[in-house]
């Protein structure tokens, strides 16, 4: 195979070091090599480019582990033609390893074109992609925190998740400041009771009085402090991502268009993806890199398992949660799809398939710039028109009924 880059760089990037081989020659002629190591400080990574750039290189390899290679992305960004390749694609042969074989061997496989880049959004998108994520993390430790409460409660038997469907709510916080307090009687923290939870002031009473010690209330007290303070950063979360959106303020619109999609399920789609769907080949291409498409594992004729791939976890994962929401979206298409692929597949491949068809509508939107157009329930039904008339008259039929059909006057 004939190499097609004439000068290029293969680093093996690790956390303290970085080890580089550049590699210079045409087609026919044997490459020269030159092999250095730098640090991962800023000062040595300048250096790095600098290096590179005297040596005229023009494309710079390196496999995506961890976080290490984002700060060397960083700053040879805009020098070179970067490719971030998947580790587990450019394993080199057995039994050579050593940081130095490792370079040299990326640097063998960009020199030939054998690496597939991988998608690394540009900045601002890679901004709001990090604080999406953390947001992330923060939802899912103040989900933590209030299972932890609410088994403290049970453990002290004040059952009020049994009687309030939201203990955090306004007039449940209420009523975990009074159960901190410890000055009032489960009759006076039932009356703060609001709304649609006024007339369950009776069962509140009952619930309320438990067994409450002060390692209870020790506790309490600091997991009523700590769920407070991860809505204050969440409210500031929100505050920055909404402020990182305005440039993408059209497509976030865009995309809030479809069924189940709200404006976090929009942010995350575009942190993930961004908004320019020419990077991705396809929009088979973009199903699979994003875990939402089914496997495909054939040996001897026989089909394997089938089932998904791991992608874009959290992608995958909000395009799930979206899916399950636009299960219950009232005359639309999703909904009546859900549940006829619910009927015969389950519903796992159910909301699976649902994801995958959000993530469609997402990637031609964005493509085209065009509104969501919702095809409605009865499409499918549409489609078949003269299979379901059959279908259901033979049903009548069977019950006894004769059926005679006319059309409905345009």
């Amino acid at each position: 195979m004939e190499p097609i880059v004439e000068r290029c760089c293969g680093l093996d990037v690790h956390q303290a070091t970085v080890v580089a081989c550049v590699l210079v020659g045409g087609a026919h002629e044997r490459p020269r090599k030159e092999v250095r190591t730098f640090s991962t400080f800023t000062a040595d990574l300048v250096k790095l480019g600098e290096w590179l750039q005297a040596a005229g290189v023009t494309h710079v390899g390196m496999e995506s582990t961890g976080v290490y290679w984002k700060p060397v992305h960083t700053v040879l960004e805009g020098e070179f033609e970067l490719i971030v390749g998947n580790a587990q694609h450019i394993k080199n042969v057995p039994g050579r390893k050593t940081d130095v074989k490792d370079s040299e061997w990326i640097a063998e496989l960009v020199r030939h074109g054998l690496i597939a880049k991988s998608f690394v959004p540009p900045p601002p998108i890679r901004q709001l992609r990090d604080l999406v994520r953390y947001r992330r993390k923060l939802v899912e430790s103040q989900t933590a925190e209030k299972n932890r409460l609410l088994k403290l409660l049970e453990s002290a038997n004040i059952k009020l998740a049994s009687v309030v469907s939201d203990v955090f709510g306004v007039s449940g916080m209420e009523m975990l400041d009074e159960i901190l307090a410890g000055e009032s009687t489960p009759e006076q923290m039932a009356q703060l009771a609001r709304g649609r939870m006024r007339p369950k002031r009776g069962a509140l009473t009952r619930a309320l009085e438990g067994r409450v010690d002060a390692h209870h209330r020790l506790l309490l007290g600091m997991q009523l402090r700590r769920l407070r303070q991860v809505g204050t950063d969440l409210a500031e979360l929100d505050r920055c991502i909404d402020a990182q959106l305005t440039p993408y303020r059209q497509p976030h619109t865009l995309l809030m268009q479809i069924p189940g999609v709200d404006a976090v399920v929009a942010a995350v789609m575009i942190a993930e993806l961004g908004v320019d769907m020419s990077v991705f080949h396809s929009v088979r291409h973009l199903a699979a890199w994003a875990g939402v498409c089914p496997g495909n594992h054939e040996s001897a004729g026989k089909r394997k398992s089938g089932r998904v791939r791991w992608g874009n976890v959290l992608l995958k994962t909000t395009l799930v949660e979206a899916a399950m929401a636009a299960a219950f979206a009232k005359g639309t298409y999703l909904k009546d799809k859900f549940f006829r692929l619910k009927a015969r597949r389950g519903y796992k491949r159910a909301t699976m398939a649902i994801a995958h068809k959000i993530l469609v509508a997402a990637y031609h939107m964005l493509s085209t710039g065009q509104d969501y157009q919702d095809l409605g329930e009865a499409y499918l039904d549409r489609v078949k028109e003269q299979f379901v008339a059959k279908h259901l008259v033979r049903r009548l039929e069977r019950l006894g009924y004769h059926v005679q059909l006319e059309r409905k006057a345009a």
